[in-house]
């Protein structure tokens, strides 16, 4: 991605900005037991999170295949991230595209839960690395 410096730092802090909006958004929706879009909306903060990280080190973002596929093979197939926290990325990405496309899955709070506590350490490790 050829970005001048300043934007790219633009570019990263708006997307960091972004996961603490979704993240908030995310809060409100597991409090109204709202488990679908709660899994959107975390999956949303992953997915942002990642996107500055690639934005960060000169990667695309592209789709959001793409950006499972390049932190996969940026972060995950070189040690940085383990090889979980890239199948519980895709995971997820599976779980928000299944609910949003496909009219007879229904996301409860059992197809959620389990994402919630590695997503927030993962998003938090995503921001360590870029802070470094």
């Amino acid at each position: 991605m050829s970005l001048k410096e300043e934007d790219r730092h633009i570019m990263v802090t708006l997307e960091l900005d972004r996961v603490e909006k979704t993240l908030g958004e995310f809060r409100l929706l597991v409090q109204n037991e709202m488990w679908s879009l709660a899994g959107n909306r975390l999956y949303y903060a992953l997915f942002h999170a990642v996107s500055a990280l690639l934005i960060y080190n000169h990667h695309e973002v592209g789709t959001h295949r793409g950006a499972v596929n390049r932190f996969s093979l940026y972060f995950v197939k070189t040690g940085i991230f383990t090889a979980a926290e890239g199948r519980m990325y895709s995971l997820l990405q599976k779980l928000r595209e299944d609910s949003e496309y496909n009219c007879y899955i229904d996301v409860d709070k059992e197809d959620v839960e389990g994402f919630i506590e590695p997503t927030l350490r993962l998003i938090e490790k995503i921001k360590c690395q870029i802070n470094k």
